[in-house]
């Protein structure tokens, strides 16, 4: 399915464009009228997946993250979050809660709160090359909301 609209922003790995990137997904989103909730559960899931980015692809450097947004005509957002950091060595076992590479004060429930708010979540990743995360909402329909 082509998207209707898309976007993609390229930022460093810095903690303080985390915030930058939950509110430009979040004003990407408003293009399908969420509601609030949904914008809020958008928010939490973008601020996992780039903060994944920020510890553990780029732990001891600056790097750079590729988000990549797209609206679909069945009312799907897709936000694809891309690193070309370490990679995770065994994907299954970092899908895992509890399971951490950052050190005791990460939670390791940054993919576990990534699918609790998002409809699916896709994780690719090769060791040394990077990761893509790749992660899909149906924002629902409202009477009088955009269409």
């Amino acid at each position: 399915m082509k998207p209707m609209n898309e976007a993609t922003v390229i930022f460093l790995s810095r903690s303080a464009n985390e915030g930058f990137a939950r509110t430009t997904a979040a004003c990407f989103a408003a293009q399908l009228d969420p509601t609030l909730e949904e914008i809020n559960d958008i928010k939490t899931a973008v601020s996992e997946g780039v903060t994944n980015c920020i510890v553990h692809a780029y732990p001891d450097k600056l790097g750079l993250v590729q988000m990549r947004l797209r609206l679909f005509e069945d009312h799907t957002l897709e936000i694809q979050i891309k690193d070309k950091g370490v990679g995770i060595s065994d994907v299954e076992q970092a899908r895992r809660p509890m399971f951490t590479t950052g050190g005791e004060e990460r939670s390791g429930m940054g993919f576990t709160i990534m699918e609790s708010f998002m409809d699916g979540v896709k994780v690719r990743s090769t060791p040394g090359k990077g990761t893509v995360v790749t992660m899909r909402r149906r924002i629902s329909r409202r009477l009088g909301g955009a269409q």
